[in-house]
């Protein structure tokens, strides 16, 4: 005889209700946690994708591959394809397609922020993709040829595997180089090709950059760079001196015998190719070229203004420079003959002791490094551009270190063009404190503190990155008022003098870029612009206009993001009202960036104050 009581239908009922429910919270539960774990190895993927691509590239911005299952001796240098410019675009609505599988309600904060600078970077960059050849990576300002020495001469060896993979990176050059004369012939086919001016200047730099009287003489920087680091392997008793008279050996062959040599077949078949491209002016005048720049504008800027928008905005901060800096000389008449005059008022620093005097005078308004602990430090290395590579490269520039190691970071000086007072001083601002270096080491531990995972760091929002350190430059001339006034209390007005003609120099560089590649001016009608507010030199004006020519939308990004974070720290000061301070807003820049204007603009309308 059985005593279990048998259910009434209406404890049926409940009961089943009871089971719906429980099994409905298990699903939304899983699913909703399922979608962040799904997510984040969408991302990782992506991210170890997108790096294995360039063995270079991925020494630069890991230290300990093995921890993403990445065998750096497996991997080679990208060989361009034939018709693979064309394929671009698909690849990347491929992935895009992929993203967009996801649900964003579902993901963590972090993750849902990941999506939407996933999905608005892939789309920009997919719409520029779609415009097939116009990417030029021989550019004469910042192409392949030049930035590739400059790679291998700071690539880091630590290990004995490091050096064999360096070697390895040497050996593939030829290779390498054969794509992207590939590439420049389908350019060719295309009507793309450029200039024979833009040509010359590249056979030049093939030339000298690979020069065979100093690498016949172990003399050249390549060989000076890498005895140097195997040095280093000695003293750490890592290798011995016969080992590394052995490698060097070695790194001096395979670049006589195949680096050099791919220079100059690089050289030839540019040569060859000279009396192709149609056009020595600016976009506008391809076929399609308005289209793409202003596709390119906004993937380079991270702005989402019409080109008519940012014209109008350049414009008027043009006319209140030039107004403020006219009024200025009127008040100071002896500034007329001093503005161009060698700067005498700033104390004798070291670039060394500039960044410490930085790193202390920028932290009442500009947030700590957020280190995981307190007793973690960064350092800085000041190096020096080798004389071959000055012509070619920048003033200044900041080597971002490995994203899993953000310890250890350098900053080279092109002392053909930075000397020493205020302009090394506003230099190393921009590239230092609170520049390139201070902005990488806040949103390196900040990304990981909030665990958003690697991916962003493949992102790059140039007009993001390049606007915060043309920002903080601007800016730093206030610092630099405060240290040479303590000896010169006459410094003031020639500093913000200077700091006047920088940015009337970087926003009239801005609208001509809008001139010659969207709205098809001519040498000629630059010439005449420059003429009519002083720049006379022919010389100088046809730098210029060959310069802009060459890279489209560069000034763009350092003033056009220096523009909108100044925008949007007027929105702030609005929205926010008694709350703000600089502290604040420099706080919710570096949290929420690198990203788009758009969406950092977004996130502000939606924040609070208090």
């Amino acid at each position: 005889m059985s005593l279990k009581k048998k259910l009434s239908p209406k404890q049926w009922i409940g009961a089943i209700l009871l089971l719906i429910i429980f099994i409905s919270i298990t699903l939304f539960l899983y699913s909703w946690f399922h979608e962040d774990a799904r997510f984040e190895k969408f991302a990782r993927k992506l991210f170890i994708s997108e790096l294995c691509s360039n063995p270079i590239h991925l020494h630069y911005t890991l230290e300990n591959t093995l921890e993403y299952g990445i065998d750096e001796s497996t991997l080679t240098l990208p060989i361009y394809q034939a018709g693979q410019a064309l394929k671009q675009s698909d690849e990347t609505e491929a992935i895009l397609a992929s993203l967009q599988k996801f649900h964003p309600k579902r993901l963590s904060p972090a993750n849902q922020y990941t999506y939407i600078l996933l999905s608005t970077y892939l789309t920009s960059l997919k719409n520029c993709a779609s415009y097939s050849y116009y990417d030029e990576p021989l550019s004469p300002y910042s192409g392949t040829q030049s930035e590739l020495p400059i790679l291998l001469a700071d690539y880091r060896i630590s290990s004995v595997e490091d050096i064999e993979n360096y070697l390895s990176i040497l050996s593939q050059i030829p290779s390498y180089l054969e794509g992207i004369i590939l590439y420049e012939r389908e350019k060719a086919d295309y009507g793309l090709f450029m200039s024979d001016a833009a040509a010359d200047k590249v056979i030049e730099q093939c030339s000298a950059l690979m020069s065979p009287s100093l690498l016949q003489s172990d003399s050249h920087f390549l060989n000076i760079t890498f005895s140097e680091r195997l040095e280093k392997l000695v003293k750490e008793n890592i290798i011995n001196e016969s080992e590394a008279a052995a490698w060097e050996s070695e790194n001096n062959r395979l670049l006589t015998t195949l680096v050099a040599p791919a220079y100059d077949k690089l050289a030839d078949e540019l040569t060859l190719l000279k009396g192709s491209g149609t056009n020595s002016q600016g976009l506008s005048h391809f076929s399609g070229g308005r289209e793409y720049y202003q596709a390119y504008l906004r993937l380079t800027t991270g702005s989402y203004r019409s080109v008519s928008e940012i014209k109008e905005m350049l414009a008027l901060d043009f006319e209140k420079n030039y107004t403020a800096l006219i009024a200025l000389m009127q008040q100071y008449p002896a500034l007329t003959d001093s503005i161009n005059a060698e700067d005498t008022f700033f104390p004798a620093l070291s670039p060394e002791n500039m960044l410490s005097k930085l790193q202390k005078m920028i932290e009442q308004d500009y947030p700590a490094i957020p280190f995981p602990s307190q007793n973690e430090t960064a350092s800085c290395t000041v190096k020096y551009v080798d004389d071959c590579l000055a012509p070619y490269t920048a003033p200044a520039f900041y080597l971002t270190p490995p994203i899993d190691h953000l310890e250890e970071n350098t900053i080279y000086i092109n002392t053909l063009d930075t000397t020493d007072g205020l302009s090394l001083f506003t230099t190393l601002a921009h590239e230092g404190y609170p520049g390139h270096l201070y902005q990488t080491l806040y949103s390196g531990h900040h990304l990981q503190a909030i665990g958003a995972g690697p991916v962003r760091n493949i992102l790059y929002y140039g007009g993001y990155v390049e606007g915060w350190a043309m920002y903080v430059e601007l800016n730093s001339y206030d610092y630099a008022i405060r240290l040479a006034k303590e000896t010169n209390p006459e410094t003031e007005a020639f500093y913000l003098a200077d700091k006047l003609s920088r940015q009337i120099q970087l926003c009239l560089y801005s609208l001509l870029d809008i001139l010659i590649h969207y709205e098809g001016a001519s040498y000629e009608r630059v010439s005449q612009i420059l003429s009519a507010i002083g720049f006379t030199d022919e010389e100088s004006i046809r730098a210029v206009y060959d310069y802009i020519v060459g890279e489209p939308c560069n000034y763009l990004k350092y003033y056009l993001g220096y523009l909108e974070i100044e925008t949007l720290k007027d929105h702030a000061e609005t929205a926010w009202g008694d709350t703000f301070t600089l502290y604040r807003f420099h706080t919710f820049l570096l949290n929420n960036g690198p990203a788009d204007y758009r969406t950092l603009s977004r996130l502000l309308m939606i924040s609070q104050a208090g």
